[in-house]
């Protein structure tokens, strides 16, 4: 089976994070979205995105489309296997999935398919902030998803687990930590390691390749993505893969995206001192948008990283590339490509981006090839007019 993940007028709504990606491919819970149907689905998949993704992003040779926004679940699922050929599943004016050709796309389907209503309640990702506020349903759905009918790998007897709700794959070391599994699952995925005198409560995934420093402090509803590095405090975080926040410093109510990096002693606050409403930078609108939340941290997107002893306000946007130092707070929303902190910023020219980018590429044994430098540099054009506001 193929299936093909689109994107919806989401994709606007969730920038900083979908610049760089499709929204299929942002990671909730355990999985990235498109990780989970294809799992559901035992499918392939390809991605339905914006043009100059699409290189890196390929659309596959599938007629049945589903919305990248969306995360599945048992009821989803069984409402999507019954579609046929020329009809669309849809909430309203929310197309969810549709079976048509490859020229048809989620505007065209309300109008040209036949309609099947969906009735029930789902998950939908259209700002940034429900990936921390949803991540915790998330996790325990995937946690099912991936344990079910397997055995878990035993923990050292050094560590304390309360609770049986823990799973360990295969490669997994960890020494001297405890895992609380009383308010949720604790998923450790494989060749991840807990580094001595953690201590670790559920929800919290870390998945393959990441490891935990020595004396981290980990609250639930947390996800640390593949080939990552933690320490410190961090509660109710998303941390999507190939990023760091070594050190001691607090991380809350946040996501930080992947090729990140948090300097020592950095921290995000994630309540406004007069305990109101938070606020986050909107692109679409050019404006700042209310959230409806009371905690709120630190939003950052791909490439992003801060010097030592930053200190990001509440409800904090962080563009593409962004690079932050210096004393004092810098204002809630940093543009991509920008360069400084609250003295003010520079740009950050686009050369000397590609080279550090090339260079931590490289640390991972990995290459920053020609796709993956057009996207960045059309992004650096893409996002001109923010870097004025």
């Amino acid at each position: 089976m193929v299936i093909n993940l689109f994107d919806d007028k989401s994709w606007f709504s969730l920038r900083p994070l979908t610049f760089t990606r499709p929204v299929a491919d942002l990671r909730i819970g355990i999985l990235t979205i498109a990780e989970k149907w294809g799992k559901h689905l035992n499918a392939d998949f390809g991605y339905q995105t914006q043009p100059y993704l699409s290189g890196k992003f390929k659309l596959a040779n599938s007629n049945l489309f589903i919305n990248g926004s969306v995360c599945p679940d048992e009821e989803l699922l069984e409402a999507i296997e019954k579609l046929k050929n020329g009809q669309v599943l849809h909430a309203a004016d929310i197309v969810i999935a549709y079976c048509g050709n490859l020229l048809t796309n989620c505007h065209e389907a309300l109008s040209s398919l036949e309609r099947v209503a969906y009735l029930s309640s789902f998950v939908k990702i259209d700002y940034p902030e429900q990936i921390f506020g949803f991540n915790d349903i998330e996790l325990q759905k995937d946690f099912v998803l991936l344990t079910k009918g397997k055995t878990s790998a035993r923990l050292s007897a050094t560590n304390t687990i309360l609770g049986d709700h823990i799973f360990v794959e295969e490669g997994v070391t960890a020494e001297c930590s405890t895992f609380n599994t009383l308010q949720g699952p604790i998923y450790l995925g494989k060749n991840s390691s807990v580094w001595e005198g953690c201590h670790i409560r559920g929800s919290f995934a870390l998945c393959n390749d990441s490891q935990v420093k020595m004396g981290a402090k980990i609250y639930g509803k947390t996800t640390i993505g593949p080939f990552s590095r933690v320490g410190g405090e961090i509660n109710n975080a998303v941390i999507w893969g190939y990023s760091s926040k070594g050190h001691e410093g607090y991380l809350g109510n946040s996501v930080m995206g992947q090729w990140c990096n948090i300097g020592a002693d950095s921290n995000n606050s994630n309540l406004k001192n007069n305990y109101g409403e938070v606020r986050l930078w909107d692109y679409e609108k050019e404006n700042f948008r209310k959230t409806g939340l009371q905690f709120c941290g630190l939003i950052m997107a791909d490439h992003a990283k801060c010097a030592i002893n930053t200190m990001f306000n509440t409800g904090t946007v962080a563009g593409v590339s962004a690079n932050i130092f210096g004393a004092g707070f810098p204002r809630n929303f940093i543009p991509d490509f920008a360069w400084g902190g609250a003295h003010g910023f520079d740009i950050y020219a686009l050369d000397k981006m590609l080279e550090t980018a090339a260079l931590v590429y490289e640390r991972r044994d990995l290459t920053l090839d020609e796709t993956e430098k057009q996207i960045i540099a059309h992004i650096f054009e893409l996002t001109k007019e923010y870097r004025h506001v």
